[in-house]
């Protein structure tokens, strides 16, 4: 089982609550005495805890089973009709929804196309989509947490983008969150795809109830999410994680960055598309990669191998600065094409401590493909209110 330690400090209700739904996110259906040694908490304090959490619906009883000794235990699982939340992701050709509950299940979906949409293009479609999933499904509004939304690109702490994404022009320093909340009447939070992907599979996928793990997003560029010791790390200006513009090939390649050699110039969809000599990357969607692998073209796997010398690089260096227990490959590269780039990457660089055994590998491909981003936006608002909050603690008392 995987353990969490909460505080009996009585102004760290708000964290113990969440570390509780944690425990039993992570680890399945709990026991009120499992709980209290999971997390450290008192007996009285988990009892109160799962009591207004019962009472508000987030977490449900089971049935009864039988202890060794003593009366019969009764397990707390995640409801998940408890909460919902609406995840949104923009890219160059297509506008989508999905409406989530408490468990990550999809309920609802809706797919529009676009074309490389201006800020005034997509506020409408984006607030539509969120407007016709409410439609579509019903539930209790009231248990709707909010909408998350994921782009390629920077965001400040307030949704603002920082930095366009190249396949989105005219985005610059644009409010995205404040204008898509005014749009659907429920708080917004907007992430890079990277930083979603990431809380998505930790929420949901292949590194749930890992501490530290990186998430490497492939799509048109390279980016990477980052837990941390249990805290999703973003840096000091919220643009941890931009490492497609790590040099990998000193005087290589020029990148639009103005530097040469950048990783996105050698692993990225675009990347593979200009090696394949295949058209304007612009003009292709990820499925034409995964035909051509369908189909057994011989230069997929020629590309997989070039492009596998900088990936180790890049791993050697995300392991040797985070020390993270896995490395997860996901992203809007097809899972055929990520496999096949994987499979080059063995051997790995040896690592700093070869001897110790491992209990994760140290490269894991991410559960949800090219969904990720997507999931991972409508895990924004569940991560937001479910998440323990560490920082919490360090708040002076009084």
């Amino acid at each position: 089982m995987k353990a969490i330690s909460g505080t009996n400090l009585e102004q760290a209700k708000s964290h113990n609550r969440r570390v509780v739904i944690e425990a039993v996110r992570t680890n399945g259906p709990l026991s009120r005495a499992a709980l209290s040694r999971l997390t450290a908490l008192s007996t009285q304090t988990v009892s109160n805890i799962v009591e207004e959490l019962e009472r508000s619906e987030l977490l449900k009883a089971e049935a009864p089973k039988k202890a060794a000794r003593g009366q019969p235990i009764t397990p707390y699982s995640i409801n998940p009709d408890g909460a919902y939340s609406i995840g949104l992701e923009l890219e160059r050709d297509r506008a989508v929804g999905v409406l989530t509950d408490l468990s990550g299940r999809v309920r609802a979906r809706i797919d529009k196309p676009v074309d490389r949409p201006t800020p005034t293009e997509a506020m409408p479609i984006l607030g539509g989509i969120a407007d016709e999933l409410q439609r579509n499904f019903r539930f209790d509004r009231a248990r709707l947490l909010g909408v998350g939304i994921a782009m390629p690109g920077r965001y400040a702490a307030e949704g603002v983008t920082s930095l366009s994404p190249v396949t989105l022009p005219g985005w610059q320093g644009f409010p995205v969150a404040p204008e898509l909340a005014r749009l659907v009447g429920v708080p917004v939070l907007v992430e890079n795809d990277a930083t979603s992907a990431a809380i998505g599979e930790r929420l949901h996928g292949v590194a749930r109830g890992l501490s530290s793990f990186v998430y490497l997003f492939l799509g048109g560029g390279i980016g990477a999410g980052m837990f941390l010791d249990g805290h999703l790390y973003k840096g000091s200006r919220n643009n941890a994680g931009e490492i497609g513009h790590m040099i990998v090939v000193p005087d290589g390649l020029a990148c639009v960055c103005g530097k040469r050699g950048c990783l996105d110039r050698y692993v990225s969809l675009g990347a593979a598309y200009e090696y394949l000599d295949i058209g304007d990357p612009r003009q292709h969607d990820p499925e034409t990669l995964a035909a051509l692998i369908v189909q057994g073209d011989s230069r997929i796997d020629a590309w997989a191998e070039a492009a596998a010398k900088p990936m180790r690089q890049t791993i050697d260096v995300l392991e040797l600065a985070f020390d993270p227990q896995t490395i997860v490959l996901g992203g809007s590269m097809p899972p055929s094409l990520l496999q096949r780039l994987a499979r080059q990457l063995d051997p790995l660089h040896t690592p700093v401590n070869p001897g110790e055994e491992r209990n994760l590998p140290r490269i894991m491909i991410g559960a949800t493909g090219r969904d990720t981003a997507l999931l991972g936006a409508a895990a924004l608002p569940i991560f937001s209110e479910t998440n323990p909050q560490f920082d919490v603690l360090q708040k002076p008392l009084g």
